[in-house]
């Protein structure tokens, strides 16, 4: 919606092909809002905390003072300052995000404003990236995490209110670059990565990320395995159209491992690195293999299209000992051995249209879209009789029962077709207004072989959009918007009726601020979200009813950027009330699990040079969670916790980094979230990782 103006089809396919002699730095300001994603824009906006653009919140290049919701992004900046390895590495610098069950470390699972993010709660690069099994995200192809606030649904379909993650990843380029870094830590850690990039041809270019990680999370026999390969193309076949193919293998060999157990609502009786699973049992393997292909295609100075296409197949299969409760005694814990295979496919198409004009005096910046998609899952799941354990003098090995039953096999496909609409309306440099829609058709078969029923429901959604900003100067705005979403609801009702999906209407009003030279912004905002037709008991047993309702109201707020030469600064803050306001069997007011009322974090690192001309940077972050509901009853509490980090890095040559984290430094015991009445997850220990970063 910015009122710049493009350059012509020609100049941007010049900027790309000659990348190789030009840094980002070097890249003009209308020259980077306007080229597509494949191009050297992301260097630019990655060199700092506040980057000025995040396409994935309107799906254009709208400068993110524009865009009435609230943005924040984790820049490739702030994921080397803080040494993240992982997404949950970085979630705690984002205000509004908890953290909630992540299935025994296997897979990425948090509250954003409220609502989980489990099923759409992240994409890749605008595809959906969460649906089926995923294993936990890394960084090692990531150039940046956009966390976009309020409903998605206007732009991408069924998602929750609370928000989405957008993955941009790594990008081809024709310069030629190539890092190395190897890291190793007092808790077992060695990870080794390779980011390559360059010139093929003329016209070509690729990209290689390779990763290999090893180690625990709080016990030695937890030990992980992960091996990443990540080869990405860029074709600029000629001055107004470029094609981008990226893809990741990923392999992960990893225990399940769901924690500790509360006893009766009782915390800090075992130890952080208690095992309670069998040792014996052997890793779950986690596979995941993603192709992504896009063509854009410049039509003229004003008008784009772009297709693009998603594959990821995945499987999630092995043996583990999971507990199922806790025996009158508070000490035998009763658990099955159990086998499980989780295999899924996920094929995504999209099209899009984007044109910029002039009508009546005013600027328009229009979207039009389609997009289908299909998902199938399998879910196989065999247990054994009662194996307990004592979990204050637990012995290990003793031989398990025979997995006998059968208490899950099923298969689920779901298909989605949408076509979806977005004006952005430039009234004059001060009033901008956004109005989007979109349609959603979404079909769902379940076959489950064990209780021997086959449903199927098609229904339909439409998921409006509307904002208004008004930019009184050039360094700060004030936003209204309004917005629905949806989610379909599994299962059927006591007459084998599909249930109506989930609804959600949202709310939001915020002020942006940033310095003139844009290197330090700031958000805040306010927002209140009520979602409805959320699954309760019926009145007979066994049954649930589409007639719950949680409404979530809360503040926000955010800073990051470059403070001074020598600061880098980004803290957040929230306040939040996520309660259930209507349920059949939870009495109103009931928080909803996991998510705390108040927290907050600080992260700061000052950069400087040594006698010797060397550079040097030390800082910290701080972070804090309030306490939280342990279960959906709300019948214990997870205590509030802070944990504190130390950074630090010497340039050790015009090639090579030394850096020296100390995570949880204070070594606090302490509980990140949990599952239902069982099980809660303990935070890490203490731990110093040391990492060599050289440019080659």
């Amino acid at each position: 919606m910015s009122s710049r103006k493009s350059p012509s089809p020609a100049a941007l396919a010049t900027l790309y092909l000659f990348s190789a002699t030009a840094t980002a730095a070097e890249t003009t300001p209308d020259a980077a809002a306007a080229m597509p994603q494949v191009t050297v824009v992301s260097e630019r906006a990655t060199e700092a905390y506040n980057p000025q653009q995040a396409r994935g919140a309107t799906r254009t290049d709208t400068p993110i003072l524009e865009v009435p919701q609230s943005v924040r992004v984790i820049t490739q900046q702030q994921l080397d300052d803080l040494g993240a390895t992982r997404m949950a590495d970085t979630v705690d610098f984002v205000s509004g995000i908890a953290r909630l069950n992540d299935f025994g470390g296997t897979w990425d699972n948090y509250a954003i404003r409220g609502f989980s993010s489990t099923d759409m709660g992240f994409l890749v690069n605008g595809f959906p990236g969460a649906r089926g099994y995923n294993p936990t995200r890394g960084t090692a192809t990531v150039e940046r995490f956009e966390f976009l606030k309020g409903p998605a649904g206007a732009v991408y379909g069924s998602s929750e209110p609370g928000g989405t993650i957008n993955i941009v990843t790594k990008k081809p380029k024709f310069a030629r670059h190539d890092v190395v870094e190897v890291s190793a830590g007092s808790s077992g850690l060695r990870r080794a990565t390779l980011d390559s990039t360059g010139a093929l041809a003329r016209n070509v270019a690729y990209r290689l990320n390779v990763m290999a990680e090893e180690g625990n999370r709080r016990a030695a026999p937890l030990d992980n395995h992960r091996e990443l390969v990540a080869p990405a193309l860029t074709w600029v076949i000629d001055e107004r159209t470029v094609l981008n193919w990226e893809s990741e293998f990923l392999r992960v060999k990893t225990p399940l491992d769901r924690g500790l157990v509360n006893v009766r609502g009782a915390l800090d009786l075992l130890p952080r690195d208690r095992v309670l699973n069998e040792p014996a049992d052997g890793k779950m393997s986690l596979d995941s293999d993603t192709h992504q292909l896009t063509l854009e295609h410049t039509l003229t100075d004003t008008w784009r299209a772009r297709a693009g296409a998603s594959y990821k197949q995945s499987t999630f299969d092995g043996n583990y000992t999971e507990a199922t409760s806790l025996a009158a005694d508070n000490r035998t814990l009763n658990r099955q051995a159990t086998w499980r295979q989780l295999p899924s496919r996920d094929v995504a198409l999209q099209g899009e249209l984007e044109g910029k004009f002039t009508a009546g005096g005013v600027a328009h910046t229009v979207l039009l879209g389609a997009e289908a998609s299909r998902l199938w899952m399998n879910m196989e799941i065999l247990r054994s009789a009662n194996y307990p354990i004592d979990i204050y003098t637990p012995v290990y090995g003793k031989p398990a029962p025979a997995l006998t039953t059968l208490t899950t096999s099923s298969d689920e496909r779901q298909r989605v077709k949408a076509v979806f609409a977005q004006d952005q309306l430039s009234l004059n440099d001060q009033w901008k207004v956004l109005a989007g829609l979109r349609w959603d058709e979404y079909s769902q078969t379940m076959d489950n072989r064990v209780a021997k029923t086959y449903t199927t429901r098609k229904q339909s959604a439409v998921s409006p959009r509307a904002g208004l900003t008004y930019l009184p100067n050039a360094w700060s705005s004030l936003y209204v918007s309004a917005g629905k979403s949806f989610r379909g609801n599994n299962g059927t009702d006591i007459a084998g009726n599909a249930f109506d999906p989930q609804r959600s209407t949202s709310y939001e009003a915020g002020w942006k601020l940033q310095t003139r030279d844009q290197r330090l912004g700031a958000t805040l905002a306010i927002y209140d979200i009520t979602k409805t037709n959320v699954l309760t008991a019926s009145d007979v047993p066994g049954y649930s009813v589409a007639a719950g309702e949680i409404r979530s109201t809360g503040f926000e707020a955010d800073v990051n950027g470059q403070v001074d030469r020598h600061w880098r600064l980004t803290g957040n803050v929230a306040w939040m009330d996520a309660r259930v306001t209507k349920d059949r069997t939870l009495a109103a007011g009931t928080r909803v699990a996991n998510v705390p009322k108040v927290s907050a974090g600080v992260f700061a690192l000052r950069e400087d040079e040594l006698p010797n001309g060397t550079r040097y940077g030390i800082g910290g972050g701080v972070n804090y969670a309030g306490d939280r509901s342990g279960n959906t009853a709300d019948t214990y509490t997870l205590p509030a916790y802070t944990t504190v980090k130390l950074v630090s890095w010497w340039q050790v040559s015009k090639r090579a980094r030394l850096s020296v984290d100390v995570h949880n430094l204070t070594n606090r015991m302490y509980y990140t979230a949990s599952w239902g009445n069982l099980y809660v997850i303990p935070g890490p220990e203490r731990s110093v990782v040391a990492r060599l970063k050289i440019d080659l």
